[in-house]
């Protein structure tokens, strides 16, 4: 009996990492079967910890922690827990008999594909985002093949090890969806402009300030009506808020579980800029207006924004803007249709649908061509 196939998945800390990943999975399992055993690498106490068993499976968390911005005592630790992190990454890698072990992104990843490279394992990384953090440009360096979803990324990574893959996405966003049936389930409205407002699963505190600000004037006003994801964290808070303001335009709630209906909704998009959003957004063809997250590493949603606003295919409004300039900017822009059309028809010439099949190729080759130590 042929040996099993030992791939390692790492990454985690938010979904943008988890469920690249988990598309990565399902099209190898699907083209491998019980020909390859997968295992997940996480960090213990984050979010992959639960959302991967949940999916089916195994993983294996590490007590590995990321660098506190502000001054911490938990920065203290942060030695120590690299260290343990390390030591158990190699004793997985090794128990495991891994073959290949790929990066997402995350805190986990860095210590399980340093461990990798230091065993002569061959290393992937999937690069996300449109600027590269420091601990992947550290890994590239030894990294067989550095899986990337924007063009330019030469300037971070060896040139020659560089595969143009997109981001790997859960679902078909791609799949046409009957526009009157998505309005119908949100109890919207045929032939009026729609807004989509989205600010990722757990929330945003600045969209939902901006639509706290104007929500009133929406509703009176009457020439749009909104989809507007709250998101968990302030589920509670909105609730409360608009419970005095009964809006037959505004549909609002903590999560959307039907995405492909939001998007099928919706004429244009205010959202974050995080790298699987955009690979999204690019996938359904939306006019968007991007306000970038100004909270994370090396401020790369303003970069990812970017990258899209030089080719036409995207509108952005930084952070501390947003709330006042926001809403009347979607409103402007949704009131022009052929504006709406060709930041439609340039976004959608950036997207990559089969990312999952491409990152999954690449793995199979770095298998099959085995690194010498």
């Amino acid at each position: 009996m042929a040996k099993k196939l030992k791939i390692i998945l790492s990454g985690g800390g938010t979904g943008g990492h988890i469920y690249p990943a988990v598309a990565v999975a399902e099209e190898l399992l699907n083209r491998l079967g019980d020909k390859a055993e997968i295992l997940f690498v996480g960090a213990e106490g984050k979010m992959e910890m639960e959302k991967i068993p949940a999916l089916g499976y195994h993983i294996v968390g590490l007590p590995v922690a990321g660098l506190q911005r502000k001054l911490d005592l938990r920065n203290l630790l942060l030695p120590v827990k690299v260290y343990k992190s390390l030591r158990k990454a190699r004793r997985i890698l090794r128990e495991f008999g891994a073959d290949i072990a790929v990066g997402f992104g995350g805190y986990a990843s860095a210590p399980v594909l340093f461990a990798a490279q230091r065993m002569g394992i061959s290393t992937l990384i999937q690069e996300q985002n449109s600027y590269a953090g420091i601990t992947n440009k550290i890994l590239s360096r030894k990294a067989r093949t550095i899986c990337v979803s924007y063009e330019g990324m030469e300037r971070f990574f060896p040139k020659e090890r560089l595969v143009m893959t997109g981001n790997p996405l859960r679902g078909k966003f791609g799949e046409r969806i009957d526009r009157r049936e998505a309005l119908s389930y949100f109890n919207l409205k045929e032939g009026k402009p729609t807004l989509l407002v989205v600010g990722g699963s757990l929330g945003t505190r600045t969209l939902n300030d901006m639509m706290k600000q104007w929500v009133d004037r929406i509703a009176v006003a009457g020439e749009i009506q909104v989809i507007w994801q709250t998101g968990k964290f302030y589920r509670a808070e909105m609730e409360a808020f608009m419970k005095s303001r009964p809006c037959d335009n505004i549909w609002f709630g903590p999560f959307i579980e039907r995405m492909d209906f939001a998007y099928a909704a919706a004429d244009a998009v205010i959202s974050r800029s995080g790298a699987c959003t955009v690979s999204e957004l690019c996938l359904v063809g939306k006019a968007v207006l991007f306000v970038p997250s100004p909270n994370v590493a090396e401020d790369h949603q303003t970069k990812n924004a970017m990258a899209l606003v030089e080719k036409d295919a995207a509108i952005m409004i930084p952070d501390h803007k947003a709330i006042d300039e926001a809403i009347p900017a979607a409103t402007a822009l949704i009131k022009d249709p052929e504006r709406v059309a060709k930041l439609s028809n340039n976004i959608s010439r950036l997207a990559i649908s089969d990312s999952a099949k491409r990152v999954a190729d690449e793995i199979e080759k770095l298998i099959n061509c085995p690194a010498t130590v």
